[in-house]
């Protein structure tokens, strides 16, 4: 059993077997998707596959939605070509439930993947086309909280962010220089307006992606590279909604690999990148999830509501992430593991059967 064998209708041997597949036309997604895209996600580790990746392919399952997700990877380009390209975007979920069983999801909402880096000519020229597309509605992120940062510890501006800054839209070292230049492409091209949500775990993300993006328009404008109407579009057309997520995803594990290649899936074992990236042809996550948006897409979007998505109020975002992080959910699983582990000494995301 291989993951490619699915391309060619070899679905039998993957039912029987207990694997949830996908309950559409894919080949006809990837075609649809490649000329009318409406989502890109930046980050293309474990968390997207797990979660944004999974609530669409629900969605597409429903037959709510046609279209796919275009994946975008800036700092370790070795995901893309080791986890993503050779599976032509296909993957394994596996859901870890409270009660020890399992769920085996093969996901195929992934439709194309890209490096998102000058350095790749061709996988960013067909991120500048995507952007330019007026069919584009949001691009989303899980780059963790560092990535929206221009400094670092000591306030200093990160290496090629201030030539950045200086030379304007084009090629640029930074995301958040990339995603304003990607933007400014849009911008020229039809002015369409569009959605940037960030979906990292940190408070009040949005504003964390609008300051990274925004500090580049604005230097742009200092220093005469772009004229006020690009400014005035990024201020009243492009959103920056809030958004609060909880997933566990911890890294592909080994046990896991074994169980799935005893089973007779091949090509699972997790590979370790360069930068140290932990990937494999499948994610492990435990059950439980929650992604909550502020609903603010300027252009549309997909009905994730129909997928379990809470489409809501920024304040409503605002009082969910108050709640996770200080009171209901991080604070007493952190307490609660601490204390499985000194009594039952196991790995934490062992214990979870005894919370």
């Amino acid at each position: 059993m291989k993951l490619l064998d699915l391309q060619n209708g070899e679905t039998k041997v993957w039912e029987e077997k207990g694997y949830l597949l996908p309950k559409y036309d894919r080949e006809e997604l990837k075609k649809k998707t490649k000329e009318n895209p409406t989502w890109v996600h930046f980050g293309a580790g474990n968390i997207f596959r797990a979660f944004p990746a999974a609530k669409l392919q629900d969605l597409l399952n429903l037959g709510e939605y046609d279209r796919g997700v275009v994946v975008a990877e800036s700092f370790d380009h070795e995901i893309i070509t080791k986890a993503y390209k050779p599976y032509d975007g296909l993957s394994l979920s596996v859901v870890l439930k409270a009660e020890g069983t399992i769920e085996k999801h093969v996901v195929g909402s992934v439709t194309e993947s890209l490096v998102a880096d000058p350095v790749a000519p061709e996988d960013y020229a067909r991120l500048t086309e995507i952007f330019e597309n007026p069919s584009l509605q949001m691009v989303t992120f899980t780059i963790t909280e560092k990535g929206y940062s221009l400094v670092n510890g000591k306030g200093e501006k990160l290496p090629g962010v201030e030539d950045g800054f200086l030379a304007g839209p084009g090629n640029q070292s930074h995301l958040m220089g990339r995603i304003a230049s990607l933007c400014y492409a849009r911008f020229v091209k039809n002015g369409t307006p569009l959605a940037l949500v960030s979906t990292d775990n940190c408070s009040h993300n949005g504003d964390k992606l609008k300051a990274g993006v925004m500090a580049y328009v604005d230097a742009w404008k200092q220093a005469g590279k772009v004229d006020d109407d690009f400014v005035s579009y990024m201020e009243e057309k492009v959103s920056f909604p809030w958004s609060m997520i909880d997933k566990i995803t911890p890294r592909p594990a080994d046990s896991v690999a074994a169980a799935l290649e005893q089973a007779g899936v091949e090509q699972m074992k997790p590979v370790i990148t360069s930068k140290k990236t932990y990937i494999a042809p499948f994610v492990n996550a435990e059950g439980p999830q929650y992604l909550v948006i502020e609903d603010r897409f300027p252009n549309g979007r997909p009905q994730l509501e129909k997928a379990g998505v809470y489409m809501t109020d920024r304040d409503t975002v605002n009082k969910v992430e108050r709640m996770k992080v200080t009171t209901c959910l991080n604070p007493l699983h952190t307490a609660l593991a601490v204390y499985a582990v000194s009594y039952t000494h196991l790995r934490a995301h062992e214990t979870l059967r005894y919370l």
